[in-house]
């Protein structure tokens, strides 16, 4: 059975997933939602990603909390002299 998420207007959204090639020849997976189960439908939430909600009601995958602190660079602090 496909993953699905109800959103706040009551819409069913159907997560999918796609291979793509990037401008630098380099493949990543991009995942999305959409109204209608189509080719690429996901049975699952892939491991380290959330489903967020936006303002709009909109479905979107995001990475959880312990995942998007290994992507982030360490801020540099500018001091005042």
């Amino acid at each position: 059975m496909a993953f699905s998420v109800k959103n706040k207007r009551g819409d069913t959204f159907y997560l999918h997933s796609k291979d793509v090639e990037l401008a630098n020849n380099r493949e990543r997976t991009i995942y999305f939602f959409s109204k209608e189960q189509k080719a690429g439908v996901m049975n699952s939430l892939p491991s380290g990603w959330e489903v967020y909600e936006t303002e709009n009601g909109l479905p979107v995958l995001r990475r959880t909390d312990k995942d998007r602190s290994m992507d982030q660079s360490p801020s540099k602090s500018k001091s005042k002299s």
